[in-house]
């Protein structure tokens, strides 16, 4: 819902930037599968968990996202400044 909030949002203000916001989160999604441990560290939202956030190129949004045994799990992709942190009880 957040994601496709976002990109209709970019997209409203010139045709084609939604599409490249959705771009740029899939090139994070893509850098994460690759190197999970690559992102910053999120203490707090609960403890004993692997919880970390990736930027999102040229945006102000950050992915949110578990790393758990040999999986990931997206936890919200999240503007940098507008309740950044409303994800953590989905851990």
């Amino acid at each position: 819902m957040e994601l496709a909030d976002a990109a209709r949002w970019y997209e409203d203000r010139r045709a084609g930037l939604g599409s490249m916001f959705l771009d740029a989160v899939e090139a994070t999604v893509q850098s994460v599968a690759s190197w999970p441990v690559s992102g910053a560290r999120v203490e707090g939202p609960a403890e004993g968990l692997d919880v970390r956030r990736a930027p999102v190129s040229r945006y102000p949004y950050h992915l949110a996202y578990l790393v758990a045994d040999d999986e990931i799990y997206v936890l919200a992709v999240a503007h940098d400044h507008r309740r950044p942190t409303y994800w953590t009880g989905r851990t």
